[in-house]
C-alpha cells in the first residue's frame, strides 16, 4: 500500500478559498437597491506622548546609611507617598533655606 501524497499548506489553503474572480474594469458592477457608497475617514494621528520624567531627568545615586534609609522608607510609608517625593521636598527646604529657586520655579521657565 503506498503513502497518500502530502499536502503543502499553499495546496490546503487555496482548496479552501473560492477562486477570486477578477474585476472587470469596462462595466460598473450593478448596486442593490438602497445601496450607499460610504467614505471612511482616517483618524488623525494620535499625538506622541510627552517625555517622561525618566527621560527627561538625570538620574544621580544617594548612599544613606541604612538607619537613615529605613527613617525615610518608614515617613514615605506613613505618608502613603514616595520616597522620591520626600527627597525632592528636602530638596526644595534646602534652596528656600539657601536663597535659590525652587523646583517648581527651575521646572516653569523650562518651558516643561
Amino acid at each position: 500500500m503506498s503513502k497518500p501524497p502530502k499536502l503543502s499548506l499553499a495546496a490546503i489553503v487555496a482548496s479552501a478559498s473560492p477562486p477570486v474572480k477578477p474585476l472587470a474594469r469596462s462595466a460598473p458592477a450593478a448596486r442593490p437597491q438602497g445601496a450607499e457608497i460610504v467614505s471612511l475617514a482616517l483618524a488623525p494621528p494620535a499625538p506622541k506622548p510627552a517625555a517622561t520624567l525618566k527621560q527627561r531627568a538625570r538620574q544621580m545615586s544617594v548612599y544613606l546609611e541604612p538607619p537613615v534609609y529605613d527613617q525615610l522608607r518608614d515617613l514615605a510609608f506613613a505618608e502613603r507617598t514616595k520616597m522620591h517625593a520626600l527627597m525632592l521636598e528636602g530638596l526644595d527646604l534646602l534652596f528656600k533655606q539657601r536663597g535659590a529657586r525652587s523646583i517648581a520655579q527651575l521646572t516653569e521657565t523650562q518651558g516643561r
